[in-house]
């Protein structure tokens, strides 16, 4: 895998304590900060596939879930960054590179840290 290979992070926010709009303002929180990171290529909401007939809300988006490409120079970053963000949250963690995807979950910060290593070992 090149430096220049890209990833595909995908980040589902889906702590069943948390109202929908818990969990959008979470993905919007973190959206806005990984805008501002220069490593990270692209980063936005998920598209809904099958929004509700009817449906009117811009764009329609699958709530809590967010997807951002970062290239393998600056994943380890980028995973680090993430384990600062995200600890202490119920997340599910994506991970696709040369067309293999890595799934992990994290309840807890011990969860966490083990899901990015094995991110970063994923990718590496």
């Amino acid at each position: 895998m090149t430096p220049n290979s890209s990833i595909k992070l995908t980040i589902n926010f889906n702590d069943p304590d948390l109202e929908p709009e818990e969990r959008d303002e979470q993905v919007q929180r973190l959206i806005t900060e990984l805008k501002q990171m220069d490593e990270v290529d692209s980063v936005a909401r998920v598209p809904d596939p099958n929004p509700p007939e009817g449906n009117k809300a811009l764009g329609g988006f699958l709530v809590g879930l967010l997807a951002a490409e970062v290239n393998v120079a600056n994943a380890k970053k980028l995973m680090g960054f993430l384990g600062d963000r995200l600890s202490g949250k119920l997340i599910e963690l994506e991970v696709e590179a040369n067309g293999k995807k890595l799934k992990v979950s994290a309840h807890s910060l011990e969860e966490l840290k083990a899901a990015i290593q094995e991110a970063q070992d994923f990718v590496a």
